[in-house]
């Protein structure tokens, strides 16, 4: 059985109503990433920071996965399929994908303050009244601007053989998920599906220059009937 690593980011989610975040003028919902999306902002005003994502959780429930997400989901049926993922949505998890591994953290888990250990699943808002089981404020499960990125390893560990790679609604610009390619064999054939690719294709990469819920199907149809 074929091995499939697809790396998808926010385009993918975006044509399920989720806000990708960072406007043209790179401000987060009207915010500055840094003041909702680092420790520094988090040290600075931890209310702000909670009220954010609790208005991202609280979104995340009004959508549900689109095309795209169930097509990969559908290709499992086929395909050793595994998900890298910087979204932070369970939209993947929603569509029925068995091995999603999230890169940048899981917007419907929360964590304490001093260990990264004390992962709770959490579907609610956090409120500062919330302790983890160390007795520490609970925090969003993100991993945000200047902190590790703790699932790296796993995905370089899950791309390093693949057999397919396909690349959905990320430029693959931002690092360290940049430098996943980086590990994928130099065999192996990539699809990119974007509206807006910057990269051209070649012999082993192909470019679907349409967006995720038209683009993705055409990939796993390709895929099934090639294998």
């Amino acid at each position: 059985m074929k091995k499939v690593v697809a790396l998808t980011g926010a385009g993918i989610s975006a044509e399920s109503g989720i806000s990708t975040f960072r406007d043209a003028d790179g401000l987060w919902e009207g915010h500055d990433v840094m003041e909702v999306a680092s420790p520094q902002g988090w040290a600075a005003n931890p209310e702000l920071v909670l009220d954010f994502y609790n208005k991202r959780r609280a979104q995340l429930k009004e959508v549900e996965p689109n095309e795209a997400h169930y097509c990969l989901a559908a290709l499992e049926r086929n395909c050793d399929v595994h998900i890298i993922t910087q979204n932070v949505d369970d939209l993947h998890e929603r569509a029925g994908s068995t091995n999603v591994i999230h890169l940048h953290g899981e917007l419907l888990k929360a964590r304490g303050t001093k260990d990264l250990n004390t992962v709770v699943d959490w579907v609610d808002d956090i409120a500062i009244s919330d302790k983890a089981t160390d007795g520490s404020q609970l925090r969003p499960h993100i991993v945000w601007f200047g902190e590790d990125v703790p699932m790296m390893d796993i995905a370089i560990d899950t791309i390093h053989d693949a057999d397919i790679v396909i690349i959905i609604g990320t430029s693959l610009q931002v690092y360290p998920a940049a430098g996943l390619m980086h590990y994928a064999p130099s065999h192996a054939m990539t699809y990119l599906v974007d509206p807006n690719p910057c990269f051209a294709g070649n012999e082993h990469l192909k470019v679907i220059v349409q967006a995720a819920t038209q683009g993705v199907p055409k990939v796993c149809d390709m895929i099934t009937m090639e294998f």
